[in-house]
């Protein structure tokens, strides 16, 4: 009996031993899960759990916008002093506008969204949106021409259609030599080897990771390629010496009308300008970006439904009217420490392969 009594001890020792040992692992567990709370609470205090990008940018308060740094008249302007500050303006610029706006209205809050601009080189534009230091930006991007579209990127619906790649001549040898080869071809639609035959041995000039840049590499080989930094860049070199620049159509026709009248459109043998390659124009901002992305698409499709990009490409293209005026009543600001940059338009180099 004594060791059955004994037995019955030792069982009820070890059950209250359990009961102890639960009981702590229990008030030990939830210690440990309040202090996970405080952990947790503080870590994202420090880093605040990731928001999508509409709402980081509502948060913000501020719309992070690329532009190149080279001007691309009608699409950016160089910048102007003003009572204001620093201005810089454009139809690129008034989209900007219209994008802050609806971004401002989506929002609700008490303050407008402010768009503030990055500015930097072309190429380097591209880098800056996957390095995520960037919304969104805007310079007449393209990205119809192959090899235009990095990865990771996204381009939005075109806020201008049917632009195209063009060329621009200072010297009327070089415009009646390309028509002589358009002249051999009557009948025969292939503008790229009439292109291709008028151009062999000429000097050629493009902008660096721009779609004309694209275009020369891949189409034009028996040519001297000068790769410039800027259009001001081609138009203002000496060595070596330019026989046609390169670029959007717009731009060219824009310059060519109202800035260095001294070049000329080069044209087919009807006199309507020659365009090598179509293209349209677009937003870009990040492939990941999937709620930015709708609401631009759905803006831009607005904008065009309504008429007001109609309204806003015949203003800046079309129309007469002095761009430094433009920048002080509507031009969004610029950092004085930009401005250094943005007028340095670089120089040109010959490349080797072409």
């Amino acid at each position: 009996m004594r060791r059955v009594r004994d037995m019955r001890q030792t069982i009820d020792a070890r059950e209250r031993l359990t009961r102890v040992n639960l009981s702590t692992l229990l008030l030990l567990a939830v210690i440990f899960l309040q202090g996970c709370g405080l952990v947790y609470d503080a870590i994202t205090m420090v880093h605040p759990l990731t928001r999508d990008e509409l709402s980081a940018i509502c948060a913000r308060g501020r719309l992070r916008v690329g532009i190149s740094v080279e001007p691309f008249r009608p699409f950016v302007f160089p910048a102007v002093y003003t009572d204001e500050g620093v201005r810089v303006t454009g139809l690129d610029i008034e989209l900007i506008r219209e994008v802050t706006d609806a971004l401002t209205a989506h929002c609700g809050g008490p303050a407008p969204i402010v768009p503030t601009l990055h500015v930097t080189r072309f190429p380097d534009l591209f880098i800056k949106m996957n390095e995520g230091q960037l919304d969104l930006f805007v310079s007449s991007v393209s990205g119809t021409v192959p090899g235009a579209r990095p990865p990771g990127l996204w381009f939005s619906t075109p806020y201008l259609r049917d632009d195209g790649i063009a060329a621009i001549v200072h010297e009327p040898r070089v415009a009646e030599r390309v028509r002589t080869q358009f002249g051999k071809r009557i009948g025969d639609w292939d503008t790229l080897a009439a292109v291709q035959e008028g151009f062999t041995g000429l000097a050629i000039a493009v902008q660096k990771g721009r779609s004309a840049h694209l275009y020369a590499q891949a189409n034009l080989k028996q040519i001297r390629l000068v790769v410039c930094d800027s259009l001001p860049a081609a138009i203002e070199t000496r060595d070596p010496k330019i026989d046609v620049i390169l670029s959007d159509h717009s731009i060219l026709e824009y310059v060519t009308k109202r800035v260095w009248q001294d070049w000329q459109l080069l044209t087919q043998l009807d006199r309507t300008p020659l365009i090598l390659t179509q293209e349209d124009l677009s937003v870009v901002t990040s492939d990941e970006h999937r709620r930015l992305q709708w609401f631009l698409n759905n803006l831009l499709f607005r904008l065009e439904e309504s008429g007001r990009l109609k309204q806003m490409r015949t203003r800046w293209i079309k129309a007469e009217y002095a761009p430094t005026r433009r920048a002080t009543t509507e031009g969004l600001p610029l950092e004085v420490t930009q401005v250094p940059d943005h007028y340095d338009q670089g120089q040109c180099r010959v490349t080797e392969g072409n």
